[in-house]
Parts: C-alpha cells; sequence; structure tokens
C-alpha cells in the first residue's frame, strides 16, 4: 500500500463519516480527509482539491464525495492510481430533481437545515436496524457542524454537476463500486450501471447497508477498501 489514500465525504460530512476506516486502515496507510465544502460547482472543487493533494493517490469519495471523486479524475487521471465510488451518482442532475432543491435551500438560508436534512433522511438513507438512530445523530451533527452555507454550495453544485459515463468508460485503474443494499437515494440498479461502464470494476453490495456503508456496516466497508487497495496497479 505505497500510495496515499484520499477520502471524499459526502454531502454535509466530515472525516466522521470515514472514522472506522481512518481508524483501521492509517495503521499502514497514509490517510487524508479532503473536504468538498468549497465552492458552487463540482469543477470548481474538484480544481481547488487537486492543487492541494498529493502527486499520485488512491481515491475513495461517497455519494457527493464519490461526484466529486469523478470529476478529478477526468480531470487528472494520470494522478489518480485507483478510485473506489459508494453510494453515488454518475449522472447529471434531473431537472426535477435540481428544482426540488431549491425549496431546501431556501429553509436552508432561513434557519430549518436540519428540519431539512431530517426529511431526506428518514425515507432515502439508512437501513432499518438497531444501528439507526445512532448513525442519524452523527449525520445531524456533521451537517450542524458544517452549517447552512456549506448546504447551500453543495446544493448549487450537485444542481449544476456534469455527467461522468465518458469519465468511467475511460478508467484505467483499479476500481471498486460499493453500496448498502437499502440505499433508496443512490439505487443498487444504478451501481450495477457505474460497474458496467467501468473496465474490469468490482461491484460490492452490502446488505444491512443503506446510504453510508461506513458507518452502517464499517468492518465490511473497511474489508472492501483493503482489498481493492491491494489490487495491481495495472489491469490487464
Amino acid at each position: 500500500m505505497a500510495e496515499p489514500l484520499v477520502l471524499l465525504p459526502g454531502m454535509m460530512c466530515d472525516a466522521r463519516l470515514f472514522g472506522p476506516q481512518i481508524a483501521e486502515l492509517s495503521v499502514d496507510t497514509a490517510v487524508m480527509i479532503a473536504p468538498i465544502t468549497r465552492g458552487e460547482r463540482i469543477e470548481e472543487i474538484a480544481s481547488g482539491l487537486l492543487d492541494e493533494l498529493p502527486q499520485r493517490f488512491a481515491l475513495a469519495g461517497l455519494s457527493m464525495g464519490g461526484i466529486v471523486a469523478m470529476e478529478i479524475l477526468r480531470r487528472a487521471p494520470e494522478r489518480v492510481t485507483r478510485i473506489a465510488l459508494m453510494d453515488t451518482n454518475p449522472l447529471a442532475e434531473t431537472p426535477q430533481v435540481a428544482a426540488g432543491r431549491e425549496p431546501q435551500i431556501v429553509a436552508a438560508r432561513t434557519g430549518r437545515m436540519l428540519d431539512v436534512m431530517r426529511e431526506e433522511m428518514k425515507p432515502k438513507y439508512l437501513a432499518p436496524g438497531p444501528a439507526q438512530v445512532e448513525v442519524l445523530d452523527l449525520v445531524m451533527d456533521m451537517a450542524a457542524a458544517a452549517g447552512p452555507e456549506v448546504f447551500v454550495r453543495q446544493s448549487r453544485a450537485l444542481q449544476r454537476r456534469p455527467d461522468q459515463q465518458t469519465t468511467l468508460r475511460k478508467c484505467k485503474v483499479p476500481a471498486l463500486v460499493l453500496c448498502g443494499a437499502h440505499d433508496a437515494l443512490c439505487p443498487v440498479k444504478r451501481h450495477e450501471f457505474m460497474a458496467e461502464l467501468i473496465p474490469s470494476a468490482v461491484l460490492r453490495v452490502l446488505e444491512n447497508a443503506g446510504h453510508l456503508p461506513p458507518l452502517e456496516q464499517p468492518a465490511q466497508t473497511t474489508q472492501a477498501l483493503r482489498e481493492w487497495m491491494s489490487q495491481p496497479y495495472v489491469l490487464t
């Protein structure tokens, strides 16, 4: 595991999203968390990060972090040694979903951001089970720490995000496509489609997980990342 690992959290999340993975992987891997909180376009966020990241690195992103990861791969494929895309979406935002973000942006600007987060998460984010409450509480804490300005910027970036199907087709590095079986926001079929686009991609679907496998099924997520990190650089 020579190359450093860069982790990109999802919307309104921080390093705590990958807490279990950082604890395990940092024993023998240089792990870096890169914020996706700056900029109102995915392209702007990716460009800013490339100025700060190591010359070559393994890249893993979840949800919006995966969307930024795909843009980094598009811009600088020679710098990305391998890529892991978790619970994410390679397609541009549909007009309907983009329009649906407008009332959420208004709510965030008028002090109701956490209400928006709760309503979004209930039906879409997590698998049922005893860990759900603890994970939800952590996500709300991360959102509160990020604040409404970040929510608005990230919402705008998602509204305008580019389609990355061509990027995935051109991917020449070891790729992991991972999702939770209960993810209603970025469903399994979307990840099967992504895995078909990427040459030699490995698809992992984790049972008893929804949109946030690093917290819902931390051991399985960490194992999948370890196996991905151990793949040879050059695909044959």
